[in-house]
């Protein structure tokens, strides 16, 4: 016989016991992309960023310089374009040129945004322009790795990846970083690499079009048991297999592959379906007209994404093919033209529709490119390539908008004024998450890597949450 007192004591020391046991069983079926808690408190819970391929002219969209105008035609005065450099044209000798497209002041703020961007510009009060970027790199392919991992050469993780390396996702039913881009890309899967970090990380590509993931119905006369057998038996194969090789993360995410697309089976269809959007909806998002309806799907499902716990969706806007971005070298009027009306009303419609579900608040999303274009003509009508000064956008997260960050030189060249580089750019991101770039980190060839290396300040946050000049 025993007490009460003591029958309370005996049995208290075992529910620790069973505590541990619950969080052991939690762990062992914890996968690499369970959400994680972050380091502090985030602004953001998700991300879209939105990814314009080609090189957008900062001079003709986000950035006005009524100089060019004043000085169209004329060479640079002084010493304004040495040691700069680009692929084709010498600043020395090189005409200024105006832009052909009239800025406006635009919502309570009178932000000043481009033509360019009709609808865009409906939504000034939301963006927070970034008009100091620069970097080094001036060639395609190294400025996309070092705007999307934090440096030119590629084999680097991208930020979607470090993003969910950090924080996992909050729908183990649906991939964790999802890509959707037009097609060929200077860059290839590098930019939405995992790099050294475990291959699990790497960004899912979404297709194009109606069909956006193929192959999400199983085959006629295939039972969802008879596939959880057979899935079963290729696990248990293939970690035996990696038992002996576990510095194999291909593998690692090969396995982990399988298990996702079985449960995306029944619910990715769901997600992928806009015909359960409104007409009103598709509409708005330009879906069913010719200029707009690819980008607009896009957007439309990066919305329907992030809205069921996918942490980092990118979305690439141009391509290295054809009339886009890249024909700015020798038609911006045509190529500027053509992209922005593709892009426009699809990203004004996501600012509107993640505002109307409730979800900007909790999005942050970003819009960049990978540099400018020089504020010199190339040829008759183009614009080379152009690093050294050009914009970027954010909005949501508490972000306040209608405001424009830092600026370039009278005529666009230089960034001059609280410059900002990727790294310092990454740092404010990853912070607006709710983590610390500098905790955030990989061992990797002895060493703690990080996605900002040993660069980034994550500063201007700051400037993007509170409402100063």
């Amino acid at each position: 016989m025993h007490s009460r007192r003591e029958l309370l004591t005996r049995a208290g020391k075992g529910f620790g016991a069973l505590a541990l046991a619950s969080l052991l069983e939690e762990q062992a079926h914890a996968g690499p992309t369970t959400a994680r808690a972050p380091h502090f408190a985030p602004k953001a819970k998700n991300v879209i960023f939105l990814f314009m391929h080609g090189g957008v002219s900062h001079v003709d969209t986000f950035d006005p310089k009524p100089a060019l105008r004043k000085y169209d035609g004329q060479p640079l005065p002084g010493s304004f374009g040495e040691g700069l450099i680009t692929s084709r044209i010498d600043f020395r000798k090189a005409l200024m040129r105006g832009s052909p497209w009239e800025f406006n002041r635009c919502g309570k703020s009178g932000l000043e945004i481009s033509s360019l961007y009709p609808h865009l510009s409906e939504h000034a009060d939301d963006l927070a322009v970034i008009r100091s970027c620069h970097g080094d790199a001036f060639d395609h392919a190294p400025a996309i790795y070092l705007r999307t991992s934090g440096s030119q050469f590629p084999g680097r993780p991208s930020l979607g990846a470090w993003s969910v390396y950090g924080l996992g996702s909050e729908n183990q039913n649906l991939p964790a970083f999802v890509v959707m881009s037009d097609g060929a890309m200077k860059s290839g899967a590098g930019a939405y690499g995992a790099g050294y970090l475990p291959a699990v990380y790497q960004g899912t590509v979404f297709r194009s079009g109606q069909n956006p993931v193929l192959h999400l119905n199983s085959p006629k006369g295939v039972t969802p048991e008879a596939q959880r057998e057979t899935l079963d038996l290729i696990s248990r194969m293939n970690k035996r297999h990696f038992a002996e090789r576990e510095e194999d993360t291909a593998l690692d995410a090969r396995i982990a592959s399988y298990e996702l697309a079985f449960r995306m089976q029944a619910e990715a269809p769901d997600a992928v379906d806009i015909t359960k959007e409104s007409e009103a909806t598709r509409k708005l998002y330009g879906i069913g007209e010719p200029a707009t309806d690819d980008f607009g799907r896009k957007c439309l499902l990066a919305r329907r994404l992030v809205q069921r716990g996918v942490r980092f969706v990118q979305l690439y806007c141009g391509t290295n093919l054809g009339d886009d971005w890249d024909d700015a070298h020798n038609d911006l009027l045509g190529s500027h033209t053509k992209m922005c009306k593709k892009s426009d009303q699809p990203i004004a419609a996501l600012l509107k529709d993640l505002k109307a579900h409730g979800l900007l608040d909790s999005t942050l999303v970003v819009w960049s490119s990978e540099f400018g274009r020089t504020p010199l003509a190339e040829g008759k009508n183009g614009r080379d390539h152009h690093p050294y000064g050009f914009s970027t956008w954010m909005a949501g997260a508490g972000i306040q908008g209608g405001r424009a960050l830092g600026a370039t030189d009278e005529f666009g060249l230089r960034a001059v004024d609280q410059r900002k580089d990727v790294h310092d750019m990454n740092a404010s991101i990853l912070r607006l998450l709710g983590m610390d770039h500098l905790k955030l980190t990989y061992r990797y060839q002895s060493r703690d890597m990080r996605l900002t290396d040993v660069h980034g300040e994550g500063e201007f946050t700051q400037w993007l949450l509170n409402n100063k000049t």
